[in-house]
């Protein structure tokens, strides 16, 4: 009993020092983000701007997470950007940088860049600060002043913003009071009203692009009436202006300069002309700038400063992704990351940019177009045997081209486009699988997903009875629902244009056959090809009209991604291998697991 006593302590002492650790690891970096040892030095300005005046590009992420979300950046990602922006020369310039050169026409650095962070997440402060003040930019917090008020501790308190302010490296502006939606229908045009940002997020999975933002127009009812007359409305935004007012001048003893009207590209101030109106009053008369407008980054002076436009980068875009972003805005020569040069040597260039990360290929696309890489010395392979990784958004085209002559057509071409498996035999289609049926992937009905959507409502509703919407006709459309002879064809829910895919592909092609694994299990065995001839391997990546999205609204370019491409030959020959081995594996893995601990003790502490 004793012996084993002792070897209990003996685990808790352990236990203890690692949970030490580990909590010091966190400690250190929660610290150093708010105590800076540098000061920012600002780029030099020039004089008066000439006719070949560049203006600046803005770019605004919504915000930072140390591991990363489908929304917010992670650090390893964010410093992967702003690596790639200090590398062709952009240099950050302040909001007084801005006022002077549309007011004074002071000429801006070459490559300027203003540069904001939105919401006001204290998780954007401490895991983006160091990166801030490690290249030397500065950057714009974006705050809610509702949040002053609630003091909840994910967003940054006044007396956060202040320090932030005192390091040099931030300044702050405005999204405005509040973060909330009226308006608001479900996909199955259920109205719900007005809803906060914690009810809008419950009901978001049930939500397609029928909502409006609370400053953007009437609040109406379900036929779409306005419930307000133009006084209340005006009174109701009037009260918005002066809540955003005061609590600024309270809790940060001023206004911010800058402010960013939610939501973007309505081609004014507002969905509706009276509404607009009386937005850009208060907008003239509080602010010196407004960002009004969201897709593109570049400005100019034909830019109005209250028209302001800028991108928001998206959590999963690679940094080329958004250089070539940058390059079709501003039309400017890029240099893009190719990361590993030796792995980099195997490959031909030959459109978009390649980013040869460890055992990855991160292939970008160009704006509207493709990115293509050719496997040097592939030229005579024939009987070949291929596995890899292919683990781009499911949204976009990745390409495997294998036997290829002297197009692209005349090949053996296996294709993932849109959760699609598709085989090409000399540009024809061969064979095509929905992934989709072949993971037999179960869902609800539309009668179930919409009777799950009131119910959803009805949920909010019973814990907050100030919604606006009429509960009794959503109780009422629940019995309807539930009585009803609607249609039970599957609910197969949209795609969205960040959704990540992951497939592992093995590939055989010998003589006339063709076979074709999928996640280890066998999609197609056999299958005649006509392509005989040996030929080279291509790697494509493309884009296709999916861009628009609510959220990101001119993505035009794709990141196609490959990962542990091993191609052997008919006798078990390697002819290339992209994937880890030995030490680099052991460390990849042990990064990992690190990650992980580290990720479990900030959420749970």
């Amino acid at each position: 009993m004793k012996g084993k006593r002792i070897s209990k302590d003996h685990k808790k002492i352990i236990r203890s020092v690692i949970q030490a650790i580990i909590l010091a690891a966190i400690l250190t970096v929660i610290l150093r983000a708010f105590f800076t040892t540098n000061t920012y030095t600002p780029a030099p300005m020039g004089g008066i701007t000439q006719k070949d005046d560049q203006g600046f590009i803005a770019l605004s992420y919504f915000g930072v997470d140390r591991d990363g979300t489908s929304s917010l950046i992670s650090t390893k990602r964010l410093e992967e950007h702003i690596k790639a922006l200090e590398s062709n020369g952009y240099v950050t310039i302040s909001q007084k940088d801005i006022q002077e050169y549309y007011s004074k026409g002071t000429q801006l650095p070459d490559n300027a860049l203003f540069l904001m962070f939105e919401d006001g997440r204290r998780d954007t402060a401490i895991f983006s600060s160091k990166i801030m003040e490690k290249y030397n930019y500065l950057g714009t917090v974006l705050s809610y002043g509702q949040k002053f008020d609630e003091k909840d501790s994910a967003f940054l308190s006044s007396k956060d913003l202040k320090s932030l302010e005192k390091t040099s490296f931030w300044e702050f502006g405005t999204n405005g009071y509040r973060l909330s939606y009226i308006n608001v229908f479900d996909r199955y045009d259920n109205y719900l009203g007005e809803l906060n940002l914690k009810e809008f997020n419950y009901m978001r999975k049930y939500l397609g692009r029928n909502y409006n933002q609370y400053l953007m127009d009437y609040i109406r009812d379900e036929d779409g009436i306005p419930k307000e007359s133009h006084d209340q409305m005006e009174e109701r935004i009037n009260n918005d202006y002066n809540l955003m007012e005061n609590g600024y001048t309270k809790n940060l003893g001023k206004l911010p300069d800058l402010y960013v009207l939610m939501h973007a590209n309505t081609g004014r101030f507002g969905n509706h002309e009276m509404v607009s109106k009386v937005n850009e009053e208060w907008i003239k008369k509080l602010f010196n700038m407004n960002f009004n407008r969201e897709g593109n980054s570049r400005n100019d002076l034909k830019t109005d400063i209250y028209d302001l436009t800028r991108m928001q980068p998206q959590a999963y875009w690679y940094p080329n992704h958004l250089l070539m972003r940058i390059k079709a805005d501003t039309g400017k020569d890029i240099v893009f990351e190719n990361g590993d040069k030796k792995r980099m040597a195997y490959w031909e260039s030959l459109s978009g940019a390649a980013q040869f990360r460890k055992n990855a290929i991160a292939l970008t696309s160009e704006s509207k177009g493709n990115g293509l890489l050719k496997l040097k010395e592939s030229g005579h392979y024939k009987d070949i045997d291929v596995s890899l990784n292919v683990t781009g958004n499911v949204l976009g085209i990745q390409r495997l081209y294998l036997r290829t002559g002297n197009t692209l057509s005349d090949s053996v071409m296996i294709e993932l486009k849109n959760n699609i498996l598709s085989a090409y035999d000399h540009g024809s289609s061969v064979y095509e699988l929905n992934l989709a049926e072949f993971d037999q992937t179960v869902y609800e009905t539309v009668k179930e997903d919409n009777l799950n959507s009131l119910k959803a409502a009805q949920y909010l509703y019973d814990r907050n009875e100030e919604l606006t919407y009429n509960i009794e006709q959503v109780r009422e459309e629940i019995v309807q629902t539930e009585d009803s002879s609607q249609e039970n064809q599957d609910y197969v829910p949209d795609f969205q244009i960040g959704e990540r895919g992951a497939r592992q592909l093995h590939i055989s092609l010998s003589g006339d056959k063709l076979n074709i694994e999928v996640d280890g299990k066998s999609a197609v065995s056999g299958l005649s090809v006509t392509k005989s001839e040996e030929g080279g391997v291509y790697l494509e990546s493309a884009f296709e009209d999916f861009g628009y999205s609510q959220r990101n609204i001119a993505d035009d370019v794709y990141d196609g991604v490959f990962e542990d491409v091993v191609i052997r030959d008919s006798s078990e020959n390697v002819l290339y291998d992209n994937s880890l081995k030995g030490y680099q594996k052991m460390l990849g893995k042990t990064g990992e697991l690190w990650n992980r601990v580290i990720n479990w003790f900030i959420r749970t502490l």
